[in-house]
């Protein structure tokens, strides 16, 4: 069940960091509703994630996963260039929390 709430955990940060980009620096009224409910709720779910999953697997997947995603769909939908600093970076990113991950409870 951690997990699961972990997956709505990076889902909500997702969605909250997306709008915060159309905020316009929390100018803009909808889209900075948005951004805090969905840290709100991201935070909260991550909350009860930790509640069966160690802290530092769960951190390294919520924080890991979110910027991968974010920097895809900045790239995807945003504008953003792709290059291959920005690839090699995402997989660092994975690779990372892999590693943390395959350290065991120890």
């Amino acid at each position: 069940m951690g997990y699961l709430f972990l997956a709505g955990a990076i889902a909500a940060e997702v969605v909250a960091t997306t709008s915060m980009k159309y905020s316009e620096g929390f100018s803009r009224l909808w889209p900075s509703v948005i951004t805090t409910i969905g840290y709100v709720i991201a935070f909260t779910l991550l909350a009860q994630t930790l509640k069966t999953v160690p802290v530092g697997s769960a951190y390294a997947i919520w924080a890991g996963v979110g910027t991968a995603v974010i920097a895809a769909i900045g790239m995807l939908f945003l504008g953003e260039a792709l290059t291959a600093f920005k690839v090699a970076g995402i997989a660092m990113v994975i690779g990372g929390v892999v590693l943390l991950n395959m350290g065991g409870a120890h």
